[in-house]
């Protein structure tokens, strides 16, 4: 380890201020552009020991969990809070940007749609059980520390207000140390809490949960590992009015405003289509949206989900048909022989993105497309297919949901 005093040149893709060296770049993290100051260094790693020279840009943080004087350790559920929004949200927007010069492309990218504290209704905690109580929280930035929080400003009022229940339940399912998640997501009925890592579960706890469950308010169901052990009410999320119970533990936008915004991009872009694919399409985020104006094919290749959209599309009325199929569109992608007969394709996939459905996108000839995607770099990788292959891209809008980190959405519209 050695000690020394340097400038902050930018922001990493992560959130850390880099400097740049002789023998590489060195990740300080908290630290911002333009700042003076004495690190300890291992390798290419920076620990913050003072500030000689302060950013204008810096801010006092909102939670008492953040940075590296935290309450009960360095929370990693946030890592920009130190920045201002003007910082913030260019940062978030040139990731973007970044992502897609890196492919030669440089279409005209939209102001960042931002995210707003306590929208987050989808929270993804770590808990273990100690002798004296239980952790419940994040884990602290490269360690398995729990930082076990008291409040979460990025989260829904919805979730914050019931974090002791949270802990209840979870108390009466730990059955050793060993950490486990838990995925919370607040819905129209309550609180859907889907555990998973727990090991063991016997009819002992099986009892506790049930009991604790039942003497509790908001919740709605609680699931380990995709079992459902209790479930007081079905837990129900609506799309554009469209009621629909997710499966435990299924993908869910992590926050309303910023899934609106991204259906209202989706909606606007295939505008009078007659017959659209959903690929990649979950239990209905778009599918259900389009199906007010177009017949809509949705492909899913996680059967619960696709069960539960094919439900809610059964029992809402003024409908248009939707047909639904399970298929591995990364194994088996929709040829484009299959392709040919839509108006219009959206897709939305995993962070690994969509590059052989790409391929035979890129073959097919559909008018219009709109890729969605939580990972700019093969958001890029996919778009310059589809460019090499004599599609324009007409709009990209980087949209804010994981509020003070370094993940970003985009959404992407192409015509042919």
């Amino acid at each position: 380890m050695s000690t020394q005093t340097v400038t902050i040149d930018r922001l990493g893709s992560g959130g850390d201020g880099i400097v740049a060296t002789a023998e590489g770049p060195v990740y300080v993290p908290f630290a911002l552009p333009g700042e003076t100051v004495a690190i300890a260094r291992v390798k290419n790693h920076g620990t913050v020991m003072s500030t000689t020279v302060a950013s204008p840009e810096r801010v006092e943080p909102v939670c008492v969990h953040f940075g590296p004087d935290g309450r009960n350790g360095t929370c990693g559920g946030c890592n920009l809070q130190h920045a201002s929004d003007s910082l913030y949200h260019d940062f978030k927007r040139e990731l973007v940007a970044d992502a897609l010069r890196s492919k030669g492309l440089g279409p005209e990218i939209a102001p960042l749609v931002i995210a707003r504290p306590g929208e987050r209704r989808r929270v993804v905690f770590t808990a273990r059980k100690t002798e004296k109580a239980l952790l419940l929280g994040f884990n602290q930035q490269g360690s398995h520390h729990i930082v076990s929080i008291e409040e979460c400003p990025i989260s829904s009022a919805g979730i914050v207000s019931r974090l002791d229940a949270i802990r209840q339940v979870a108390t009466a399912l730990a059955t050793s140390a060993e950490p486990f998640r838990i995925t919370v997501l607040e819905t129209l009925s309550g609180l859907d809490l889907a555990f998973d890592g727990v090991r063991k579960i016997a009819d002992k706890q099986r009892r506790a949960v049930t009991e604790c469950v039942l003497s509790l308010r908001g919740i709605a169901r609680v699931s380990v590992d995709g079992e459902i052990l209790i479930e007081p009410q079905k837990p129900v999320i609506e799309f554009s009015g469209v009621p629909v119970s997710p499966p435990p533990g299924s993908f869910t936008q992590a926050t309303r405003p910023a899934e609106e915004a991204m259906a209202e991009i989706v909606l606007a872009h295939i505008g009078k289509a007659k017959r659209v694919a959903d690929l990649f399409a979950g239990s209905g985020t778009f599918s259900l949206r389009m199906a007010r104006s177009a017949r809509v094919h949705a492909v899913e290749g996680e059967d619960k989900a696709l069960k539960a959209l094919d439900h809610a599309a059964r029992n809402t009325q003024g409908l248009k048909p939707v047909s639904v199929e399970k298929r591995d569109l990364f194994r088996r992608p929709l040829m484009a022989s299959e392709l040919k007969v839509y108006d219009a394709v959206v897709f939305d996939p995993p962070r690994a993105g969509a590059e052989d459905q790409c391929k035979e996108l890129a073959r097919s000839g559909v008018k219009k497309i709109v890729a969605v995607s939580c990972n700019p770099v093969t958001l890029a990788r996919d778009l310059r297919i589809l460019v090499d292959a004599g599609y324009r891209i007409t709009s990209v809008t980087p949209i804010d949901q994981f509020l003070w980190s370094p993940h970003v959405e985009a959404v992407a519209t192409l015509e042919k």
